[in-house]
Order: C-alpha cells, then sequence, then structure tokens
C-alpha cells in the first residue's frame, strides 16, 4: 500500500504491476483513475507456456512475458508506462520482465 500511495497509473501513463510468485510471473497494465486492467501477461497462460522450455517461473519466462505484455500494450496504443514493482527488489526476474518489455518498445 505504500507503494500504491505514491504511484498512481492513468489512462494515457498506466501502471505496469507485477506480481511474482515461486512458480510463475505475472504482470499487468492498470488504468487506476478507471479502476480497469487496460493489457496482461503471465507465464500461466498456455500461449506462453508452450513457448517456454524449463520452469515458468525463471528469468526466460519473465523476459517472454514482459514480451508479450509489451506487444499487447503497443496493440492497445500504449507507449509510456509507470513501473509498480510491488516492493519486490529491482533483479532477477523482475529486470528481465522490464528488459522484455522494453525491447517491444515501452517507455519507463
Amino acid at each position: 500500500m505504500r507503494v500504491r500511495n505514491r504511484i498512481r497509473g492513468s489512462a494515457d501513463r498506466p501502471r505496469l504491476a507485477v506480481y511474482r510468485s515461486l512458480r510463475y510471473i505475472y504482470a499487468q497494465l492498470i488504468d487506476d483513475e478507471m479502476g480497469r486492467t487496460l493489457a496482461q501477461a503471465s507465464s500461466f497462460e498456455a500461449s506462453l507456456r508452450k513457448q517456454l522450455e524449463g520452469s515458468a517461473g525463471n528469468r526466460d519466462a519473465a523476459r517472454k512475458v514482459g514480451e508479450a505484455l509489451g506487444s499487447r500494450a503497443l496493440e492497445a496504443g500504449i507507449r509510456q508506462v509507470v513501473f509498480d514493482r510491488a516492493g519486490y527488489i529491482y533483479h532477477g526476474r523482475l529486470s528481465a520482465l522490464a528488459e522484455g518489455a522494453r525491447s517491444k518498445g515501452l517507455q519507463f
């Protein structure tokens, strides 16, 4: 809650919220003003699990989730986002997800 008091997403610049579990990684673009999810991607999706060779919770999986979210965001007309790392340290899977999203054209 401390992070979300400072970070707000809008229609112009939605919030990129990330959740890590031990097994999967989830990311979604949220417009906080309207309370809507604009785009989402996770390593739990069947389409992404087919692309993943090993675990769905490693750095490679996180990078593919970031790339999928980046391409879905560009289809929705979103280019800039506010990164909400939800208190997680920016390294490992979190940085891989951010790199994947940036590689598809999202700006943080």
